[in-house]
Formats: C-alpha cells, sequence, structure tokens
C-alpha cells in the first residue's frame, strides 16, 4: 500500500485507542478500509470514543483482543504505547501480516518528504525548533509524530510542496518497513526504555532503524559529540552531516569559542554567538545546533535561522516557566521522563532547587540522577511508583532532605512549602507518567494548575 486509493476493501486492525489509534481508525474508516480498533481497556474506561468511533462504521472491540489471522486481517497498526508481546501483535508476526507503527503507516500515504528527529532527549524541542526555522524561512510545514499529534491525521492535507517534520520515537520505529526520511536527525543515546527494549542495545538498535533505508540523495544529522551516536554513521547510505559542541568539523556545524559556525559546501558561516540563542543551556544548544545542521542542508540560509534561534522559546512541558509566586520560580519539566533529561534540566540552573521527582519506572539506573540531586537540589520530593526506588539510590548517593508523599498534589504542595525566595521549584520526574496519568503532557497541565491554585 504506497497511497490511500489502495486502502478500500481492506481488512485493517488497529490495536489502542489513544491519539494516533483513533486517527489511523478515522482516517483509514473514511478510505473504505474495513476497520477494526481494539483495546484492552474495557469499554467504559473508554468514555465517549468506542461510540464515537462505532458512528463512523469501525468495529469496536474493548477489554479483550480479536483473534488475527489471514484469513480476516490485511494488516495491523500498532500504537506506540502497546508491547509487542501482545496476542495480536505476535499473531501478526507468526503469520507473516504487515504490522506497521503509525509513522510507517503515515509515511506509505503522505505525499511529501519527512524530516524525522529521533534520540534519547531533546527530540520535542529539536523538532519544533527545526518546524518553526522552517515555517520562518518561507516552507510549508506539519510538525507532528511523538509530539504530540499524529501524523496520520495530518495526511489529508499534505501536497508535495509540503515538509513533514516528525518527532519519532524507539516505539515507532521498532516497526517501520519502508519508513525513510529525506532528513534524519539523531540527537544523543543514553540508557532509556530497558524495560520495553531489553537492553541499551536493543534501544539503540531500534534508534538507529531511522537510517536503515536512506540512501544517495538523503541526509543523517548526527552528534559528534556522543560517541554512540557516532558510531552509527556507517549504518547509513545517506550523507552524514556531524553536529559538535567540542570539535571543529571538516564540514557540519559546530561551536568556535563562543559563536555557532556552519561549514556546508566549501562556505563557512558564523550563525551566531551563543548567548543570542533564546533557549539556554548546553543541551539547547546541541538541540540548536542539530535544527541549524537540518535546515542548512535544504538550502535555509544563515541569516533565517539566526532570527529563528534568537526568538523561539520553546515548547510546553519542557523546562516551561509557570509561574513566579513568592519570588519562587515554578518550573515545568514533565517532559523529562528518563533520569538523563532531569539531570539537565536540574544543570539549567545556578539556584537553589526543590526537586519533584518520580512516576512509572522504565528500568532507569538513577544513581548519576541522585549525584546531581546531591548537587544541586535544596530538597527532593518524591510521589509515584519509582519512588521508592529513587530515594534509594538518593540515600546511597547522600542526599538529606528527601520528601516520600502519596499523590501528584501532595508533591507540589510539599515542594512549594520547602521553598524559599529565590528558589526554584522543578517538576522534572526522570519517570514516565503512565502510573498516575496518560501522558506526561496531563501531568504537566496538572502541574500547572496546582501552581496557578496556589496563586489563587
Amino acid at each position: 500500500m504506497e497511497n490511500i486509493t489502495e486502502i478500500k476493501g481492506l481488512s485493517i486492525l488497529i490495536i489502542g485507542m489513544a491519539r494516533s489509534g483513533i486517527a489511523a481508525a478515522e482516517v483509514l474508516g473514511d478510505a473504505g478500509a474495513n476497520v477494526t480498533i481494539t483495546d484492552i481497556k474495557q469499554r467504559e474506561q473508554l468514555g465517549e470514543v468506542p461510540a464515537a468511533l462505532a458512528a463512523r462504521g469501525v468495529r469496536v472491540v474493548a477489554g479483550e483482543y480479536p483473534d488475527v489471522s489471514r484469513d480476516n486481517t490485511d494488516l495491523v497498526i500498532i500504537s506506540p504505547g502497546v508491547p509487542l508481546t501482545i496476542s495480536p501483535a505476535q499473531a501478526a508476526l507468526r503469520e507473516g501480516i504487515s504490522l506497521w507503527s503509525e509513522l510507517e503507516l503515515a509515511f506509505r500515504l503522505a505525499p511529501a518528504p519527512f524530516l524525522a528527529v529521533t534520540g534519547t532527549n531533546g527530540k520535542t524541542t529539536t523538532t519544533a525548533l527545526l518546524g518553526q526555522v522552517l515555517r520562518d524561512a518561507g516552507c510549508q510545514v506539519v510538525v507532528g509524530g511523538n509530539i504530540g499529534v499524529p501524523l496520520i491525521g495530518e495526511v489529508g492535507g499534505l501536497t508535495s510542496e509540503h515538509l513533514v517534520v516528525a518527532e519519532v520515537s524507539s516505539f515507532q520505529l521498532e516497526r517501520i518497513e519502508k519508513f525513510r526520511p529525506l532528513v534524519s536527525i539523531i540527537l544523543n543515546l543514553t540508557p532509556d526504555h530497558i524495560d520495553r527494549h531489553g537492553t541499551f542495545e536493543g534501544y539503540v538498535r531500534a534508534k538507529a532503524r531511522i537510517l536503515e533505508n536512506q540512501g544517495s540523495g538523503d541526509y543523517a544529522i548526527l552528534n559528534w559529540d556522543d560517541e554512540g551516536v557516532r558510531r552509527l554513521a556507517g549504518g547509513t547510505g545517506a550523507k552524514v552531516v556531524y553536529f559538535s559542541q567540542k570539535q571543529e568539523l571538516e564540514e557540519g556545524v559546530w561551536l568556535r569559542d563562543s559563536e555557532v559556525v556552519v561549514r556546508w559546501r566549501g562556505v563557512e558561516r558564523t550563525v551566531c554567538d551563543w548567548g543570542d540563542i533564546y533557549l539556554k543551556g548546553a543541551h539547547n544548544l546541541e538541540n540548536a545546533m542539530a535544527a541549524t545542521a537540518a535546515a542548512t542542508v535544504l538550502g535555509v540560509d544563515c541569516q533565517s535561522i539566526r532570527n529563528t534561534l534568537n526568538t523561539f522559546r520553546g515548547v510546553a512541558h519542557r523546562l516551561e516557566f509557570v509561574d513566579r509566586i513568592g519570588e519562587v520560580d515554578y518550573i515545568n519539566d514533565s517532559k523529562g521522563t528518563n533520569p538523563d533529561a532531569a539531570i539537565k534540566a536540574l544543570d539549567s540552573f545556578d539556584r537553589p532547587i526543590v526537586l519533584i521527582a518520580g512516576g512509572k519506572d522504565k528500568g532507569s539506573d538513577f544513581a548519576e540522577f541522585a549525584r546531581k540531586a546531591r548537587e544541586k537540589a535544596k530538597a527532593v520530593v518524591l510521589v509515584g511508583q519509582a519512588a521508592p526506588k529513587i530515594r534509594q539510590a538518593m540515600e546511597e548517593s547522600g542526599v538529606g532532605n528527601i520528601h516520600q508523599v502519596q499523590t501528584f498534589p501532595d508533591a507540589v504542595r510539599q515542594a512549594g512549602r520547602l521553598a524559599g525566595p529565590g528558589d526554584v521549584v522543578l517538576l522534572s520526574p526522570a519517570c514516565a507518567s503512565w502510573d498516575m496519568f496518560n501522558n506526561f503532557e496531563e501531568r504537566g497541565d496538572l502541574f500547572k494548575g496546582l501552581v496557578l491554585a496556589m496563586r489563587g
């Protein structure tokens, strides 16, 4: 299946009734497919979604999974949060039925080229920043993917003149076949989602799939400073372009003293001074360099890139300033869903921090995070399923003033009590949100609501 006209009459099973599954069901159903959507949750747990989909002619199976065989299924689409170990996914693999992520489906149906961003941390910021750089340069851009907008829902409005800037996760990349971005970006690789991939090596293999179908005429933007990322250069047929904060490059983007410099096709230019980039911190410099490299290979001029870097204010839930109450700044970093992201968040402030952490453990090692908390945090408030594991790591690292609470509102209130004038209350959980929330956005929105209620 390579375009929307080939869908009519196919029997397609969609697993997962979250955003991407719902969007896929709507698009495929409207295109004439015989669509079944399933979720292990009971119908009453899914709100109004089952009735709305059934009204569109989609068959809904809730609370159990349907049988899958070649006799009743032509294609299976699996949502990113659904493990591949479930029975319909295993049946599809056993029967030789195509099992795709929503990313693969959107790529097959989209007439526009994809620019795909992955890595452990910084994906959302880099995706949004690159999208804004290209918009400011006059391009027609759609931004979506793991950033919160299902790409399949955008396909109908795309033309060959568009550029699709997609944040892609290891879960999505696990089930691609032909996905081939014009530009791929790998920002960094640190242990994450070990509960899903089994080992760090398995996680890296999933991430590296972003490169495997690229060829001549495509570009792979890689972080020179991350040895694991740099090693992946041999796994693609694309033109490799590096970015680096440490190394002058024959071609690519790097930092010379305090200046971001780009050298491309024999021409060297200064993009801007690091201090003029609106987003602060070394991690955001990495994101800015990656976006600069991608925009450069697409022909965007340095002046236009500079203007966007100097004004782009970031994205919700990533070091997002919420409010200042009683001379205390409240910062929402709900997107910090692994220890490395939370470490970078802690390093972004040179003031005393009251840290709120905890949530669903993804098989992470919290030792380095604990050492950073000892260095940067005056107090730590822990909540959620991973709280005991994090507490143990912090106690072993000599962290004092640890508070463990039962509910998320309790955590925010306790942090507010512990903070004094000039302090930062930082929500950077180092964990997924799934023990208490549907996603990190819901967690971050509740944090913002609780903070604003304090002012009231």
